[in-house]
C-alpha cells in the first residue's frame, strides 16, 4: 500500500476568524481525530494539499502527516469540506490509525471487465453503491474494491454478498445491499404525427367530393369551383343596398 505524505502545523485559535485569516495565507483549517489520543488542530499548505488530493484520485489512501516537532502520525482522509460557489476547500477531517489497529474507512468501487447485458443485450450499467465500507488493517487498505462484470445480464444485479472476497477486508455494508445492477435501455418514444411536408391522404377510390368542393388539379395548382357550384351567399344578416335615388 503506498504511504503519501502531508505536512501539517498546529492551528492557533478556532473559529470562523481564524479559519479566514488561515485561508487567506493559503492554509486550509484541519483536525486529526484519533481514536487514543484527543482532537488536534492543524493547519495544512492549500498547494500541497491540492497536488495530494490530484495524487490520490478518489482512491483510498493512508497519509503520513509530518509535523516540524514530534513524531509522525498515520490517518487517511475523513472529510474534505469544499465551497460549492468557490470551489475553494475550507476544512480537511483526518483520522488518524495505527498500524496494529483494524480500520473502519469508505472505499470507491471500480468496474471491471465488459457486461454480456452491455455488449450483447443493450443493456445499461447503474451503479448501486459508489463507495463501500470496509474494516481491515492498514496494510490491507485497497485503493478500491474491483467488482467484476463480465457474467452480468440484463435484469441481474451484484450484491455485497456476492463480491469476490479480498483476503484481509470484511465489508461492513448489508449483505443485501446492491452494488451494480444491468438494465434494459429505455424504450424510444415514437412521433404519431405525419412528417413535414408530408402531403395529405387521398380520398379512397370511389369516395365522392363534397358537393361544390373544388377538383384537385392534375399539375398540383388550385383548382377552379366546379361547374354549377352557386356562389357564396351573403349572410342572413346582411340588408341588400338599394341604389341610391339622385
Amino acid at each position: 500500500m503506498k504511504k503519501y505524505q502531508l505536512t501539517v502545523t498546529p492551528r492557533e485559535g478556532t473559529g470562523r476568524s481564524a479559519s479566514r485569516r488561515l485561508r487567506k495565507a493559503e492554509k486550509i483549517p484541519a483536525i486529526l481525530y484519533g481514536k487514543h489520543t484527543k482532537p488536534e488542530t492543524l493547519a495544512v499548505n492549500s498547494v500541497e494539499f491540492i497536488k495530494l488530493l490530484k495524487e490520490v484520485a478518489g482512491r483510498a489512501a493512508l497519509i503520513e502527516l509530518k509535523r516540524d516537532s514530534g513524531a509522525a502520525a498515520l490517518s487517511f482522509l475523513q472529510e474534505v469540506q469544499r465551497d460549492p460557489i468557490t470551489d475553494r476547500y475550507l476544512h480537511v477531517d483526518l483520522q488518524e490509525v495505527k498500524q496494529d489497529e483494524k480500520m473502519s474507512i469508505n472505499v470507491a468501487i471500480q468496474l471491471v471487465g465488459e457486461s454480456t447485458g452491455v455488449k450483447n443485450e443493450a443493456g445499461i450499467l447503474e451503479i448501486g453503491t459508489h463507495r463501500l465500507r470496509i474494516r481491515c488493517l492498514p496494510k490491507d487498505l485497497p485503493p478500491v474494491i474491483e467488482v467484476d462484470v463480465t457474467e452480468l445480464k440484463v435484469g441481474q444485479s451484484i450484491h455485497v454478498s456476492e463480491l469476490k472476497p479480498v483476503p484481509g477486508i470484511e465489508f461492513l455494508d448489508k449483505p443485501g445491499q446492491v452494488v451494480v445492477l444491468c438494465v434494459e435501455p429505455p424504450a424510444e418514444e415514437v412521433a404519431a404525427t405525419p412528417a413535414a411536408g408530408e402531403a395529405a391522404a387521398a380520398p379512397a377510390d370511389g369516395a365522392a367530393a363534397a358537393p361544390g368542393a373544388a377538383a384537385p388539379a392534375a399539375d398540383g395548382k388550385a383548382a377552379a369551383p366546379a361547374a354549377g357550384a352557386a356562389a357564396a351567399a351573403p349572410a342572413k344578416d346582411a340588408k341588400a343596398t338599394a341604389p341610391a335615388k339622385k
